[in-house]
Protein backbone atom coordinates (compact mmCIF):
# COMPACT_ATOMS: atom_id res chain seq x y z
CA UNK A 1 0.00 0.00 0.00
CA UNK A 2 1.13 3.81 -0.90
CA UNK A 3 2.60 5.18 2.45
CA UNK A 4 0.35 8.17 3.42
CA UNK A 5 2.10 11.00 5.08
CA UNK A 6 0.66 12.31 8.34
CA UNK A 7 0.84 15.92 9.71
CA UNK A 8 3.24 14.40 12.00
CA UNK A 9 5.48 13.81 9.52
CA UNK A 10 5.74 17.05 7.92
CA UNK A 11 5.91 18.02 11.49
CA UNK A 12 9.14 15.70 11.82
CA UNK A 13 10.79 16.66 8.43
CA UNK A 14 9.69 20.43 8.65
CA UNK A 15 11.66 20.66 11.85
CA UNK A 16 14.79 19.27 9.98
CA UNK A 17 14.91 21.42 7.24
CA UNK A 18 15.02 24.04 9.49
CA UNK A 19 17.21 22.94 12.27
CA UNK A 20 19.87 21.61 9.99
CA UNK A 21 20.74 18.61 12.44
CA UNK A 22 19.05 15.75 14.78
CA UNK A 23 19.22 17.59 18.12
CA UNK A 24 18.66 21.14 16.98
CA UNK A 25 14.98 19.77 14.76
CA UNK A 26 14.52 17.47 18.49
CA UNK A 27 14.84 21.16 20.40
CA UNK A 28 12.03 22.17 17.87
CA UNK A 29 9.82 19.97 18.82
CA UNK A 30 10.74 19.48 22.31
CA UNK A 31 11.48 15.62 21.90
CA UNK A 32 15.10 14.08 21.83
CA UNK A 33 17.75 13.70 18.85
CA UNK A 34 16.99 9.83 18.88
CA UNK A 35 13.26 10.29 18.31
CA UNK A 36 13.79 12.74 15.10
CA UNK A 37 16.25 10.07 14.09
CA UNK A 38 13.28 7.24 14.33
CA UNK A 39 10.49 9.45 12.78
CA UNK A 40 12.84 10.38 9.62
CA UNK A 41 14.19 6.88 9.19
CA UNK A 42 10.24 5.75 9.07
CA UNK A 43 9.36 8.02 6.46
CA UNK A 44 11.99 6.97 4.24
CA UNK A 45 11.22 3.38 4.38
CA UNK A 46 7.32 4.19 4.12
CA UNK A 47 8.19 6.63 0.60
CA UNK A 48 10.81 4.70 -0.47
CA UNK A 49 12.98 7.40 -1.36
CA UNK A 50 16.18 9.19 0.86
CA UNK A 51 15.05 12.94 1.79
CA UNK A 52 18.29 14.19 3.60
CA UNK A 53 21.85 14.06 2.68
CA UNK A 54 23.66 13.23 5.62
CA UNK A 55 27.44 15.13 6.10
CA UNK A 56 29.42 16.02 8.90
CA UNK A 57 27.67 19.57 8.30
CA UNK A 58 23.99 17.68 9.25
CA UNK A 59 21.26 17.14 7.02
CA UNK A 60 21.11 18.60 3.88
CA UNK A 61 17.51 18.40 2.83
CA UNK A 62 17.06 16.69 -1.04
CA UNK A 63 14.27 17.52 -3.93
CA UNK A 64 11.27 15.94 -2.08
CA UNK A 65 12.26 17.01 1.11
CA UNK A 66 12.35 20.55 -0.09
CA UNK A 67 8.79 19.91 -1.88
CA UNK A 68 7.51 18.11 1.23
CA UNK A 69 8.40 21.34 3.59
CA UNK A 70 7.05 23.80 0.93
CA UNK A 71 3.35 21.34 1.76
CA UNK A 72 4.51 21.27 5.28
CA UNK A 73 4.73 25.30 6.29
CA UNK A 74 1.47 25.39 4.52
CA UNK A 75 -0.06 23.11 6.96
CA UNK A 76 1.84 24.95 9.80
CA UNK A 77 0.51 28.45 8.45
CA UNK A 78 -3.43 26.88 8.52
CA UNK A 79 -3.39 25.51 12.30
CA UNK A 80 -1.69 28.93 13.45
CA UNK A 81 -4.37 30.60 11.94
CA UNK A 82 -7.09 27.86 13.00
CA UNK A 83 -5.72 28.48 16.68
CA UNK A 84 -6.02 32.20 16.44
CA UNK A 85 -9.85 32.07 15.11
CA UNK A 86 -10.30 29.84 18.23
CA UNK A 87 -9.27 31.90 20.71
CA UNK A 88 -11.72 32.82 23.65
CA UNK A 89 -10.90 36.48 23.59
CA UNK A 90 -10.41 37.50 20.33
CA UNK A 91 -9.41 40.89 21.09
CA UNK A 92 -6.31 38.92 22.51
CA UNK A 93 -3.34 38.77 20.15
CA UNK A 94 -0.79 35.61 21.33
CA UNK A 95 1.48 33.86 20.41
CA UNK A 96 5.84 34.34 19.38
CA UNK A 97 6.64 36.57 16.20
CA UNK A 98 10.67 35.94 14.74
CA UNK A 99 11.51 39.41 13.42
CA UNK A 100 15.22 39.39 11.52
CA UNK A 101 16.65 42.76 11.11
CA UNK A 102 20.35 44.60 11.82
CA UNK A 103 21.59 45.79 15.12
CA UNK A 104 21.17 48.78 14.08
CA UNK A 105 17.39 48.83 12.71
CA UNK A 106 17.05 47.04 15.97
CA UNK A 107 17.94 49.41 18.18
CA UNK A 108 17.56 52.22 16.17
CA UNK A 109 13.78 51.71 14.91
CA UNK A 110 12.50 48.11 15.73
CA UNK A 111 12.70 48.14 19.98
CA UNK A 112 11.04 52.05 20.19
CA UNK A 113 8.15 50.49 18.03
CA UNK A 114 7.96 46.77 19.56
CA UNK A 115 7.75 49.21 23.27
CA UNK A 116 4.89 50.92 22.19
CA UNK A 117 3.00 47.51 20.86
CA UNK A 118 3.28 45.24 24.00
CA UNK A 119 1.26 46.97 26.10
CA UNK A 120 -1.44 46.48 23.67
CA UNK A 121 -0.59 43.13 23.23
CA UNK A 122 1.20 41.81 26.58
CA UNK A 123 0.58 38.07 25.48
CA UNK A 124 2.56 38.58 22.10
CA UNK A 125 6.76 36.99 22.53
CA UNK A 126 8.79 38.51 20.02
CA UNK A 127 12.00 36.20 18.95
CA UNK A 128 14.34 39.08 17.88
CA UNK A 129 17.49 37.77 15.72
CA UNK A 130 19.57 40.33 14.79
CA UNK A 131 22.95 39.86 12.13
CA UNK A 132 24.26 40.62 8.77
CA UNK A 133 23.08 37.54 6.80
CA UNK A 134 19.26 37.32 6.12
CA UNK A 135 17.42 34.84 7.82
CA UNK A 136 15.15 32.43 5.85
CA UNK A 137 11.71 33.78 5.73
CA UNK A 138 10.82 30.97 2.73
CA UNK A 139 12.09 28.49 5.86
CA UNK A 140 10.48 29.72 8.05
CA UNK A 141 13.55 30.91 10.16
CA UNK A 142 12.06 34.47 10.70
CA UNK A 143 8.02 35.78 10.08
CA UNK A 144 9.53 39.41 9.47
CA UNK A 145 12.31 40.93 8.23
CA UNK A 146 13.08 44.26 8.10
CA UNK A 147 16.06 44.95 5.78
CA UNK A 148 18.77 47.47 4.11
CA UNK A 149 18.25 47.18 0.34
CA UNK A 150 17.26 48.31 -3.36
CA UNK A 151 16.43 44.99 -4.87
CA UNK A 152 13.46 42.58 -1.54
CA UNK A 153 13.30 38.93 -2.81
CA UNK A 154 10.48 38.68 -5.23
CA UNK A 155 8.87 35.76 -3.44
CA UNK A 156 8.81 37.93 -0.36
CA UNK A 157 5.65 40.92 0.05
CA UNK A 158 6.22 43.82 2.30
CA UNK A 159 5.73 47.79 2.29
CA UNK A 160 8.98 50.21 1.41
CA UNK A 161 9.23 52.08 4.50
CA UNK A 162 11.23 55.32 2.94
CA UNK A 163 15.23 55.95 2.57
CA UNK A 164 17.83 55.28 4.48
CA UNK A 165 19.81 58.45 4.64
CA UNK A 166 23.02 58.18 5.30
CA UNK A 167 25.77 60.92 6.47
CA UNK A 168 29.28 61.31 7.97
CA UNK A 169 29.70 61.82 11.45
CA UNK A 170 32.32 62.83 14.23
CA UNK A 171 32.32 63.08 17.95
CA UNK A 172 30.60 66.42 19.39
CA UNK A 173 33.73 66.38 21.30
CA UNK A 174 35.86 66.46 18.52
CA UNK A 175 35.43 69.87 17.26
CA UNK A 176 34.61 69.33 13.64
CA UNK A 177 31.78 71.11 12.55
CA UNK A 178 31.79 70.41 9.00
CA UNK A 179 33.29 68.61 5.67
CA UNK A 180 36.58 69.39 4.95
CA UNK A 181 37.95 66.52 2.50
CA UNK A 182 41.70 67.44 3.36
CA UNK A 183 41.01 66.59 7.17
CA UNK A 184 38.87 63.60 6.51
CA UNK A 185 41.51 62.17 4.50
CA UNK A 186 43.95 62.61 7.41
CA UNK A 187 41.73 61.19 9.92
CA UNK A 188 41.67 58.09 11.80
CA UNK A 189 38.29 56.51 10.28
CA UNK A 190 36.08 53.67 12.03
CA UNK A 191 34.08 51.33 9.39
CA UNK A 192 32.87 47.90 8.80
CA UNK A 193 34.52 47.07 6.34
CA UNK A 194 35.39 43.27 6.81
CA UNK A 195 32.26 42.54 7.95
CA UNK A 196 30.28 44.41 5.50
CA UNK A 197 32.32 44.96 2.22
CA UNK A 198 29.48 46.12 -0.36
CA UNK A 199 28.07 48.28 2.10
CA UNK A 200 27.11 51.62 0.90
CA UNK A 201 29.37 53.59 3.42
CA UNK A 202 32.45 51.27 2.66
CA UNK A 203 31.53 51.43 -1.65
CA UNK A 204 31.54 55.44 -0.50
CA UNK A 205 34.31 55.82 1.44
CA UNK A 206 36.56 53.88 -0.99
CA UNK A 207 35.56 55.82 -3.72
CA UNK A 208 36.35 59.31 -2.32
CA UNK A 209 38.60 58.25 0.20
CA UNK A 210 40.91 55.42 -1.63
CA UNK A 211 44.09 56.04 0.37
CA UNK A 212 42.33 55.75 3.70
CA UNK A 213 42.33 52.28 5.38
CA UNK A 214 40.26 52.53 8.72
CA UNK A 215 41.90 52.56 11.78
CA UNK A 216 38.99 50.88 13.73
CA UNK A 217 37.26 48.06 11.65
CA UNK A 218 34.31 46.70 12.90
CA UNK A 219 31.40 44.31 12.38
CA UNK A 220 28.07 46.24 12.65
CA UNK A 221 27.36 49.87 11.59
CA UNK A 222 26.00 50.28 15.27
CA UNK A 223 29.84 49.85 16.19
CA UNK A 224 30.78 52.55 14.33
CA UNK A 225 28.45 54.70 15.84
CA UNK A 226 29.42 53.89 19.24
CA UNK A 227 33.50 54.39 18.56
CA UNK A 228 32.58 57.22 16.65
CA UNK A 229 30.79 58.83 19.68
CA UNK A 230 33.89 58.40 21.81
CA UNK A 231 35.72 60.37 19.71
CA UNK A 232 38.02 57.16 18.22
CA UNK A 233 37.37 58.74 14.84
CA UNK A 234 34.81 59.89 11.89
CA UNK A 235 32.65 57.11 10.69
CA UNK A 236 29.23 57.07 8.24
CA UNK A 237 26.32 56.46 10.10
CA UNK A 238 22.34 55.99 9.44
CA UNK A 239 21.04 59.71 9.79
CA UNK A 240 17.97 57.65 11.89
CA UNK A 241 20.70 56.55 14.49
CA UNK A 242 22.28 59.50 15.00
CA UNK A 243 19.26 61.33 15.38
CA UNK A 244 18.74 62.90 18.77
CA UNK A 245 22.08 62.41 20.09
CA UNK A 246 24.34 65.16 22.01
CA UNK A 247 27.91 63.27 21.44
CA UNK A 248 27.76 62.79 17.51
CA UNK A 249 27.82 65.68 15.21
CA UNK A 250 27.06 65.62 11.16
CA UNK A 251 30.02 66.64 9.10
CA UNK A 252 27.78 66.56 5.89
CA UNK A 253 24.20 66.27 4.74
CA UNK A 254 22.89 63.39 3.25
CA UNK A 255 24.72 61.74 1.07
CA UNK A 256 22.84 60.62 -2.05
CA UNK A 257 25.37 57.47 -3.09
CA UNK A 258 25.26 55.94 0.31
CA UNK A 259 21.39 55.99 0.12
CA UNK A 260 19.62 52.93 0.22
CA UNK A 261 15.73 51.43 1.10
CA UNK A 262 13.91 50.38 4.44
CA UNK A 263 11.93 47.48 3.63
CA UNK A 264 9.43 45.37 5.65
CA UNK A 265 9.30 41.95 5.12
CA UNK A 266 7.49 38.71 5.38
CA UNK A 267 6.24 35.91 3.91
CA UNK A 268 3.48 34.86 1.90
CA UNK A 269 1.68 32.36 4.14
CA UNK A 270 2.79 34.04 7.53
CA UNK A 271 1.06 37.80 6.52
CA UNK A 272 -2.05 36.15 7.04
CA UNK A 273 -1.10 34.62 11.14
CA UNK A 274 -3.03 36.77 13.44
CA UNK A 275 0.14 37.75 15.68
CA UNK A 276 2.65 38.24 12.56
CA UNK A 277 -0.02 40.58 10.76
CA UNK A 278 -0.68 42.50 13.87
CA UNK A 279 2.78 42.89 14.45
CA UNK A 280 3.36 43.97 10.80
CA UNK A 281 0.91 46.46 10.72
CA UNK A 282 2.31 47.74 13.67
CA UNK A 283 5.44 48.34 12.35
CA UNK A 284 4.26 49.47 9.07
CA UNK A 285 2.66 52.15 10.64
CA UNK A 286 5.03 53.67 13.62
CA UNK A 287 8.41 53.29 11.63
CA UNK A 288 9.74 56.29 10.63
CA UNK A 289 13.07 57.58 8.90
CA UNK A 290 14.66 60.88 9.07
Amino acid sequence: MQYKVSPGDLEVLLALVRGGNLANAGERLGVDASTVFRAVQKLEKGLGQRLFERSRQGYLPLELAQNLAVHAEQVEAQLEAARSAAQQSPEQVAGSVRITTTDTILHGLIAPALQLLQPQHPLLRYDLHAGNELASLTRRDADIAVRATKRPPQHLVGKQVGPIRVALYASAASGLQSFDGDVAARACWVAPDDALPDHPSVVWRKKHFPKVMPTYRVNSVLSVAELVAQGLGIGLLPMFLAQGRADLVPLTEALDECQTELWLLTHTESRHLRRVATVFGHLSKTLVLT
